[in-house]
């Protein structure tokens, strides 16, 4: 067994090799893909697998309802692990990770190459990253490919706060601040406990429930919007580069069923410079509609759309 697992991933490196290149799929697929559960995943493991990710990070990753109800079924994180290694299989992935989750909304990796987990991230006393982050890392020839997965809070009001009093809390935009402070609990854990990260090869990515100011074209908040506060500490207090913007200077291209962009990939300098495509992904499929009984909140496939993003690889010859 060991030796097979050797020789997979021997092969899988040098396919890397031969083609140089590296594709990163993100996507929020709402409650473990809930629309999935009618076809046994089929419709999306068809999809995946038609974009020939090597990575693929999943946002939401735990089953949570009945099929087409709203009825809650939560499975185990074993349960939701065994599932995830059949799906990723379908696509031809053999590795399968999940990110820490103080709650049932964990991310979880699938991958063609093996990972080491650097960091599984769920806060302290003094912060909470409420749907937990991740810190990957995937060695590629003489380099490291570091990935940061997270899901910040998604609420106006604040963590954990009464409902008496939350109409008081979002008043005082006290959900944009604890989201703020997630993200700078996060970033201190990852991209910025190393000093030379703007020379590395960073990818940070995830629901960050929350807009940017490089796209106010759209929103037309203030410019001292609270909604602001995160992507302003990214872009201030990190190397992180939004690589959809970067792309795609003139649009502001939205990632859910409404107008919002509130799922990114951030790079830093040094990966930007191999990456040859980054977009959000709006096709048949992935196209969010609304459940037509009104079925909660749930939307068909996901109320997100995902993020292709491909790299280009060999470059990491030296």
């Amino acid at each position: 067994m060991k030796r097979h697992t050797i020789l997979f991933c021997l092969l899988a490196l040098a396919a890397l090799s031969v083609q140089g290149q590296l594709r990163l799929l993100y996507w929020n697929i709402q409650n473990g893909m809930w629309d999935g559960q009618t076809d046994d995943y089929r419709r999306f493991t068809s999809w995946v697998a038609a974009q020939r990710p090597d990575i693929c990070v999943w946002c939401e990753a735990q089953k949570l309802y009945v099929a087409n109800t709203a009825n809650s079924e939560v499975e185990t994180e074993a349960e939701c692990l065994a599932r995830w290694q059949r799906l990723a299989g379908r696509y031809g992935h053999r590795y399968v990770y999940l990110s820490a989750h103080p709650d049932h909304y964990p991310q979880l990796i699938t991958s063609r190459y093996p990972m080491t987990a650097e960091k599984l991230i769920a806060g302290n006393a003094d912060t909470i990253v409420c749907h937990g982050a991740s810190w990957y890392k995937v060695q590629l020839g003489k380099k490291t490919l570091n990935l940061v997965t997270l899901h910040t809070w998604p609420q106006q009001y604040g963590y954990k706060v009464p409902a008496d009093r939350r109409e008081a809390s979002k008043a005082n935009r006290e959900g944009d601040k604890f989201r703020r402070a997630e993200m700078e609990y996060i970033c201190k854990q990852t991209v910025l406990s190393h000093p030379k990260a703007r020379k590395e090869l960073w990818v940070m990515m995830g629901d960050f429930n929350s807009v940017s100011r490089v796209d106010n074209s759209v929103y037309g908040y203030p410019d001292n919007d609270t909604r602001f506060l995160v992507h302003d500490y990214i872009r201030a207090a990190t190397p992180y580069v939004d690589i959809i913007k970067t792309v795609w200077p003139d649009s502001v291209v939205s990632t859910t069923g409404g107008r919002s962009r509130i799922d990114f990939m951030y790079v830093t300098p040094s990966l930007k410079k191999r990456v040859k495509k980054a977009a959000v992904v709006r096709d048949d499929y992935t196209r969010p509609v609304r459940n037509p009984q009104k079925i909660s909140n749930f939307w068909h496939p996901s109320d997100h759309l995902p993020i292709l993003m491909e790299m280009d690889m060999k470059k990491l010859k030296n």
